[in-house]
């Protein structure tokens, strides 16, 4: 299971994020082919059937390049508390998740790109959607921050894709990482994989601040916005924001 064809760095640079009529059919066939396995993540979660995936807080380490501390002082001047808590909580998500997997990921790219994955998720554009819109100024951002034309080109596509439905298994992918990480803030996905008393202790050090209601408000103004964005379409035809109120968090 892939992501949908052409929906690339390229595509949201060109298109602001409008999705075709052929991508809006692939992505119904791709979300799809991911309902069982959300739905059996949730039977686990209701059995009270939890993993072990966890990362030791004591002993981690974060990237500290310059490129990585001029993100982490961006994200904390340009986001809302809400907002910073899941774009940390997307990153240690995603780790985990990347571990567990056994995908190799570039630490430095995923770091930033997660901290500035939704610099415009509260603040829609009218015609673009908030992930290109984001992916755009994060791109401005980085490469006056030292970082390489490779980097550059990483962060943007990351952020640009990172809404798209499709293999969340592909985590040495940045955009798969970011999405695989924020599934599980945003919609409790692969919840069942992950040790609860860390995941309590991560919410401790990140507090979500009623975060699933914010989150609700964002993307219904986002769909507003962008009714041919992949925001709009995954309110309408997957029924995200009730998966949203109803995540496996207590808010």
């Amino acid at each position: 299971m892939t992501v949908a064809t052409g929906i690339d760095w390229e595509w949201a640079t060109r298109t602001g994020g409008a999705l075709s009529s052929r991508q809006r059919r692939q992505l119904m066939a791709t979300v799809s082919r991911a309902v069982p396995a959300l739905l059996a993540d949730r039977a686990r979660l209701t059995a009270g059937r939890r993993g072990r995936g966890r990362l030791d807080f004591a002993g981690l380490r974060l990237p500290d390049s310059a490129l990585a501390r001029a993100a982490e002082a961006e994200a904390h001047e340009s986001l809302s508390p809400h907002v910073l808590g899941h774009s940390y909580r997307t990153y240690y998500f995603g780790r985990v998740l990347a571990e567990l997997d056994g995908a190799h990921y570039d630490d430095e790219l995923v770091y930033v790109s997660c901290l500035l994955h939704d610099l415009h998720l509260e603040h829609p554009t009218a015609g673009s959607c908030f992930a290109v819109t984001g992916a755009q100024r994060a791109v401005d951002f980085v490469a006056t921050a030292g970082a390489t034309p490779t980097q550059v080109q990483g962060i943007g596509a990351a952020i640009a894709t990172h809404i798209t439905p499709g293999n969340g298994k592909n985590l040495s992918d940045p955009g798969r990482f970011i999405y695989a990480g924020a599934s599980v803030d945003v919609i409790g996905g692969r919840m069942s994989e992950l040790d609860p008393e860390w995941v309590d202790e991560l919410v401790q050090r990140h507090p979500r601040h009623n975060f699933s209601k914010h989150m609700i408000a964002a993307l219904t103004k986002e769909a507003k916005a962008m009714p041919r964005g992949r925001t709009r379409w995954l309110n309408t035809h997957t029924g995200l924001l009730h998966l949203i109120r109803y995540a496996p968090f207590s808010e």
